[in-house]
């Protein structure tokens, strides 16, 4: 089972609940073995610059950033339409993302691209305390390994979405052009339909 350690203390895991989120993984490809090569400093200005990105627009959608680990980066919408507005997020840093692109391989050489998951289902919201350890806001749950399943499904530069988050966009009557893709299989549950959008200029929701 994943989980993800928030960054910073919200009201809303004040209180343990269990309550329906959309998950939304998002990293860097290609970028993690060139900065091998890179100095320190230049790396983690890299990653400032995709960090900042991520965060702008997750803040934008009315989500949370919970988690960062090496290129990674985990974030939560719950509530009103999270599965619009998580799926709109996976559009801006999808097509923002291409300025970084460019700036990075003319400055630095390094093509890297980004990637994602999302998924919805339940996750447990709350704090971890102990008397050895700062209380720690803390979000687990199914939904989470899932989506981060769903990362590692995705290619450079495109975003995987799960059935549970297309059958919330059609419910509302969204469209998004999308490519099905192979189901995920995991021992013991129906398989999970999966969805890829790829980076073009017909994202927009219509």
């Amino acid at each position: 089972m994943y989980h993800c350690a928030v960054a910073a203390t919200k009201s809303s895991y004040s209180e343990p609940k269990r309550a329906p989120q959309v998950i939304l993984f998002a990293e860097t490809r290609g970028f993690t073995r060139t900065s091998e090569i890179l100095q320190p400093d230049v790396v983690l200005a890299r990653l400032s610059e995709f960090f900042a990105l991520v965060f702008t627009v997750i803040e934008r959608h009315q989500g949370l950033v919970v988690d960062i680990l090496n290129d990674t980066l985990c974030a939560t919408f719950a509530g009103k339409d999270d599965a619009r507005r998580a799926v709109q997020a996976a559009q801006d840093i999808q097509r923002e993302f291409g300025a970084l692109e460019e700036a990075w391989e003319r400055d630095f050489g390094i093509r890297g691209a980004v990637a994602m998951g999302l998924h919805g289902g339940e996750a447990v919201l709350g704090t971890l305390k102990g008397e050895r350890m700062p209380e720690q806001p803390l979000v687990i749950g199914d939904a989470v390994s899932v989506a981060q399943r769903l990362l590692h499904r995705a290619r450079a530069g495109e975003f995987v979405l799960s059935d549970t988050v297309m059958n919330a966009l059609k419910a509302a009557k969204i469209d998004l052009q999308v490519e099905e893709l192979p189901p995920l299989e995991i021992p013991k549950r129906d398989p999970i339909l999966l969805y890829g959008v790829l980076l073009d200029t017909r994202l927009d929701f219509t």
